[in-house]
């Protein structure tokens, strides 16, 4: 058994953050990864799973974890900050579930990539001992603005209305996330962004 394994192609497991703009990005890295001969599971919440009809998922694997949110996701939740808080309990206790029945198939996870909104899932990969790769949907500009704001280097809310930043081009104010641009309108995503650049440089 433990030979059959060996020779199996890798199998990476891919997390996105339940929202489109977070699940297209790693849906085209899967399917890369899948090109490139690696067997790939993309997880994602039962909610998502239930609302995504027609999508070619191109030989990719699915699986499912809870949200806590199970019939509308999101959308049901009171608010962003009400759901990020179901989630991130309910999160982690069915993902290990799910890395424990993979861990015990004969297809078991030789690396996780999660998205950088859900940290938990370094924590909940490293008690299995799986490598983890982090992985960033959005654009690097994005990152570099969002890492500023994090460091304080941005003054929030904005008080100007265009400004420079270290290796990019003149901005305005609305070139920015909407969630720095409109401060306080996202503090949910304001925070994960924040809680990654913490633990990146912890």
């Amino acid at each position: 058994m433990e030979k059959q394994r060996k020779n199996q192609a890798p199998h990476i497991l891919v997390l996105p953050y339940p929202l489109q703009g977070h699940i297209n990005p790693m849906l085209q890295f899967c399917k890369r990864l899948i090109q490139e001969g690696v067997k790939v599971t993309l997880v994602n919440t039962i909610s998502i799973w239930n609302k995504i009809n027609n999508i070619d998922l191109n030989s990719i694997e699915i699986e499912s974890i809870s949200d806590g949110y199970d019939n509308g996701g999101l959308s049901s939740a009171e608010s962003m900050e009400s759901y990020k808080e179901t989630f991130w309990k309910v999160g982690p206790k069915t993902l290990s579930q799910l890395l424990d029945k993979l861990q015990s198939s004969n297809k078991p996870v030789h690396c996780v990539v999660y998205d950088a909104f859900l940290h938990w899932t370094f924590d909940v990969s490293k008690t299995f001992g799986i490598p983890v790769a982090v992985f960033l949907t959005q654009a690097c500009s994005v990152n570099t603005i969002n890492f500023h704001a994090f460091k304080g280097w941005l003054d929030l809310p904005l008080l100007e209305t265009e400004f420079v930043l270290p290796a990019l081009p003149k901005l305005e104010a609305s070139d920015l996330p909407s969630f720095l641009y409109q401060y306080g309108t996202y503090p949910g995503y304001f925070g994960c962004v924040c809680l990654f650049w913490k633990l990146s440089r912890s």
